[in-house]
């Protein structure tokens, strides 16, 4: 879709990035049913569409139609860096019964027929009961499908989410957009994203926000970025005001998402740092967690976390926080130790 988003000063101090594992088991449904998303995550689909076979997704495809309005409570705002899926389901739960038949309606609007159908009807007859079942299906779509591959899946995310705060300490949100998508351009204070028209363009920030902010002082809403593995090869901004304005683009990363192997050590990097800190070392080409290279190399998190303080220590990594989470890179010294610039 294309559209426009006009910035003041208060909305650049609210910009901010977000991790989403509902928007993920939502890109993941679209996927199964997406030949042109497949080629990224042909290892997974081979699993998934088994086990898919065994759940009825028709009622998420029936409201979310490709190029289409999908309704925005599905969609509720990530309020921390990197939310729970049972909080999210939990803001989806909670919409008011009325608006919920309200953008059913609108959904089932972009389809013809669906409305008159026999599901269509009774959505709309009983929106309590369709949001409880929506949320239902998700829950499960995301144990079966998801929960088990993603500590790989937040480790993709979470480096995104590291490389792009660089460069938006490095150059401002000039710098930060540039690089983010290529339908993702920063012109004088606007946020301009050209792509095929697929519903009406939402209002820029200044013209759909409230005159105020939660504490009074008329600061705007601000941005969430939200990095995604399954949201390819677009980027785009799937809400309405007054829902939190939002852009979701695809991850850096994901094109080694399914590999079963990454970088083999060097023998004589193994010789100097041994087998596992040698390997932790070759591996972490970026921004990673514990959690996720504990799940990586088969190792136990005290394991784990024993190595990276040991090359921590030795000047060949550095660690930052990310919110609740703390990412582990390689400085300068420790990417020539694991390019075999040194040894």
């Amino acid at each position: 879709m294309s559209f426009r988003m006009r910035f003041a000063a208060e909305d650049l101090l609210r910009c901010r990035f977000a991790i989403s594992p509902l928007r993920e088991t939502q890109g993941a449904v679209r996927t199964l049913s997406r030949p042109d998303r497949h080629g990224y995550h042909l290892p997974w689909l081979r699993q998934a569409r088994t086990i898919a076979a065994g759940l009825d997704l028709a009622p998420l495809r029936l409201l979310v139609p490709e190029g289409g309005y999908g309704p925005d409570f599905l969609h509720p705002t990530a309020e921390v860096p990197l939310a729970a899926l049972e909080d999210e389901l939990a803001a989806v739960r909670a919409v008011d019964p009325d608006e919920a038949r309200l953008q059913i309606a609108a959904a089932l609007a972009r389809t013809p027929g669906a409305d008159r159908s026999r599901r269509g009807r009774a959505m709309l007859a009983d929106p309590a009961g369709t949001v409880r079942q929506l949320a239902g299906l998700y829950e499960h779509v995301w144990a079966a499908l998801l929960a088990p591959h993603w500590p790989r899946l937040r480790a993709v995310l979470e480096a995104d989410v590291a490389y792009h705060a660089r460069r938006l300490a490095d150059g401002g949100m000039q710098r930060l957009f540039t690089g983010l998508h290529p339908q993702l351009s920063w012109v004088d204070g606007t946020l301009i994203t050209t792509g095929p028209p697929a519903q009406p363009e939402p209002p820029g920030l200044d013209g759909g926000r409230a005159d105020a902010g939660p504490d009074g002082s008329g600061a705007g809403p601000g941005l969430v970025l939200v990095p995604s593995v399954f949201f390819w090869p677009e980027a785009g901004s799937p809400f309405d005001p007054p829902w939190q304005p939002t852009v979701v683009y695809p991850a850096r990363g994901i094109g080694g998402l399914w590999e079963e192997s990454g970088p083999t050590a060097s023998t004589a990097l193994v010789r100097l740092l041994g087998a596992n800190r040698a390997a932790i070392l070759s591996g972490l080409d970026a921004p990673t967690t514990t959690t996720a290279l504990a799940h990586r190399h088969a190792m136990a998190m005290s394991s784990v976390s024993a190595h990276l303080a040991v090359l921590r220590d030795a000047g060949l990594l550095a660690s930052r926080r990310y919110g609740h989470q703390v990412l582990y890179e390689r400085t300068p010294l420790g990417i020539a130790m694991a390019t075999g610039g040194l040894v």
